[in-house]
């Protein structure tokens, strides 16, 4: 569809919106086959709201809400809502094409919560959470609306369908304003932020990672004040409004509602002491996500303990997943974990450039807690809160039984999924593990980019028969040489190791250690001080070295690590396979695993200044190249330019919102400029 198309559409609305009124003017409610648009034939059958207590208060402040898992809310409509970006595949879940909403006047105003589709019934739902470790009370939609769970159409595919088995899909807007658990906030979100998590979400499903998705972002002449960086600068930016689409969600949190208080934080759920209601909930979930658990478990104790082990497993398999396309979540909280386990709530989230067992994509999280090394461990504790929270539902033997298996079911997961990104594929080593780790040691080491290193591995020759000395040395070189590109700078390392800490809190907390040690053992983190310590280690002797003596180190350290490699691939021919064969499967395999792009900060704020300066044109651009990251797509790897087809801000660009973007251009594919590292997300 033209750009030209939308823009006619859009002067038209008014006509066709009066003509519709007319229409429709005393007929049968539910309207003719012609006169209502495909958006307001969605089968809704919202299941969570008939099976689920819902709180009877029509009060419309925040408030505790008791003995509910829903609240109701009421719309409160955008000015002037219009499309930014709508996706294709994930509309077609809930049966709807992208032309359907374009094409519809109303459909802004419908995908924002603006105005009600029929059969939709807004509600925010209850949920409590541990944040960074500590038991936070209620927390609960703040700024997301269920609008209603939709029939999945008859034509969806077999493997959908296994994924979600009640043939409904939950939809939900995330910035459609106030609910009553919107504390202190005011339920909206703007431009930035919605971009974000729109691309995220479709990012990580083409990935083939389990997520929510994302049908549509709509944005607004409605505007909030928003301080980005806490530095005491606001300003005023669009309300925006994402659909979001999933089987559920609902989350970890939604059973800590009946936690009793915390003995660190003197909080408790809103609905403690109700039994009945975590009963009715587990049983709504078991029954509706799980139903072969349902139906192969006649004992109720023997159901539950298999019900948190398939949570279990979804949950290792998920953060392996993670790990091995480098996401970092940022806020993995128990309110952000998924009971169906899908990846859950695109706030600060990051996808790492060089790698950095230590990388955080949250600028709150001062401590490491959400690191990328840490989430693998941080999935586990969030389990035992789960466990925790299923009370006497689960038995205390079943629990741990389930969680000591997390563990082996991660590393199984994280190694399959390794061997496949090293195109491993006819055997299993012992050594394999060890080659995953040194890969990955070599590439701190060096501070090689994740994505593109392993992009790089499949174009490495094999050894496909008996190598001659000198063909072993040129292969040797030049699967190193392509390696070298990857890897950072001089003045790269050094930027990236100097200690995170203020220099003088950091003399300073020295300075305890030495004088009052047990003081220090009370007040200061050690694993952080040490971390701090080993960074200035690192960059002193980065300081003491020249570039060039850096890039010979660097050539040493990959040449030790791609003999290791070539003698491993070397293995998978057993003397019986036809070697070409293994070689082209091995690259097949890897070039389909290891992505080619993936959404990197750098890549994400190119797409919002674009945004912010009036052209959608870029998100869209880039929402293509996301959906099939693994090939190479000519023409829409580098940012600008438009393309027909793509959603524009008719309006043109803001005033005062000057050039698209002040950053030099970069193909997406490409290794992050230096300024990629200046980018903060909270």
């Amino acid at each position: 569809m033209s750009a030209s198309f939308l823009c006619r559409t859009h002067i038209l609305c008014p006509s066709l919106i009066l003509f519709r009124h007319l229409f429709t003017a005393g007929m049968d409610p539910m309207g003719s086959a012609f006169s209502r648009s495909p958006l307001e034939c969605l089968h809704f059958d919202n299941v969570a709201l008939k099976k689920l207590p819902i709180d009877p208060s029509k009060d419309s402040g925040v408030r505790t809400v008791k003995g509910a898992c829903f609240s109701r809310v009421q719309q409160q409509p955008l000015v002037n809502p219009k499309f930014v970006a709508v996706s294709e595949p994930a509309l077609a879940l809930i049966g709807l094409s992208a032309d359907d909403v374009l094409r519809d006047p109303l459909g802004p105003e419908y995908l924002s919560g603006s105005k009600l589709m029929p059969g939709s019934e807004p509600a925010a739902h209850c949920y409590c959470g541990h944040q960074f470790g500590n038991f936070a009370g209620q927390l609960g939609d703040g700024a997301a609306s269920y609008l209603g769970e939709v029939k999945a159409p008859a034509d969806q595919s077999v493997d959908l369908l296994n994924e979600n088995p009640c043939g409904r899909w939950e939809i939900q807007v995330k910035g459609a304003g106030l609910t009553p658990f919107s504390r202190q906030a005011d339920g909206r979100k703007v431009l930035r932020s919605s971009i974000r998590e729109f691309l995220c979400s479709e990012a990580m499903f083409a990935l083939g990672v389990p997520t929510t998705r994302a049908g549509s972002l709509v944005t607004s002449d409605l505007r909030v004040t928003r301080d980005i960086f806490y530095d005491g600068r606001p300003r005023q930016e669009r309300c925006s409004v994402v659909l979001r689409i999933a089987p559920s969600f609902i989350r970890f949190g939604s059973f800590e509602i009946f936690k009793p208080m915390d003995e660190l934080t003197g909080r408790q759920g809103p609905s403690v002491g109700r039994n009945d209601i975590r009963t009715q909930l587990l049983d709504y979930v078991i029954e509706t996500f799980y139903p072969e658990i349902q139906q192969n478990h006649a004992d109720r104790a023997e159901r539950n303990a298999a019900f948190f082990r398939e949570v279990t497993v979804r949950t290792a398999k998920m953060v392996a997943l993670w790990q091995c396309v480098g996401f970092v979540h940022g806020v993995l909280n128990t309110d952000n974990m998924s009971i169906v386990g899908v990846t859950l709530d695109y706030g600060p989230f990051g996808f790492m450039d060089r790698f950095d067992p230590d990388f955080v994509s949250n600028n709150s999280d001062n401590s490491g807690r959400y690191s990328y090394q840490a989430q693998p461990a941080v999935c586990r504790w969030n389990l035992a809160r789960l466990a925790e929270a299923l009370g006497p539902e689960l038995r205390p033997q079943s629990r741990q039984a389930v969680l000591d298996e997390y563990l082996p079911l991660y590393n199984g997961f994280y190694l399959g999924n390794m061997r496949k990104k090293l195109g491993l594929l006819r055997k299993e080593e012992p050594e394999d593990e060890t080659l995953v780790t040194d890969l990955l040691q070599t590439m701190h080491n060096t501070g090689a980019d994740f994505t593109n290193t392993f992009r790089s591995l499949s174009q490495m020759s094999c050894p496909l028969g008996e190598e001659t000395q000198e063909e072993e040395e040129a292969a040797l070189g030049c699967s190193v040489d392509l390696l070298l590109e990857q890897c950072s700078s001089l003045e790269e390392l050094k930027e990236a190791n100097k200690p995170t800490m203020d220099h003088r809190e950091l003399v300073m907390v020295l300075s305890l250690a030495q004088s009052n040690p047990a003081l220090f053992e009370m007040l200061a983190d050690k694993a952080s001080v040490s971390k701090q310590l080993e960074r200035l280690a690192r960059l002193k002797e980065l300081v003491d070295t020249n570039p060039e003596d850096l890039k010979a180190k660097q050539r040493e350290d990959w040449t030790r690590w791609v003999k290791q490699y070539r003698k491993r691939l070397a293995q998978e021919c057993d003397g019986q396979s036809d070697p070409q064969e293994v070689e082209e499967e091995r690259v097949r395999t890897m070039d389909s695993v290891n992505p080619r792009v993936v959404l990197r900060n750098y890549i994400a704020q190119n797409v919002i200044e674009a945004a912010e300066a009036g052209d959608y044109s870029e998100v869209q651009r880039i929402l293509k190249v996301l959906e099939n990251p693994f090939s190479a797509q000519p023409g829409l790897e580098q940012p600008g330019g438009g393309a027909e087809g793509q959603v524009r801000n008719e309006g043109g660009a803001e005033e005062g919102a000057g050039p698209t973007s002040r950053h030099p251009s970069v193909a997406y594919h490409s290794k992050p400029p230096i300024w990629a590292s200046e980018i903060c997300v909270s």
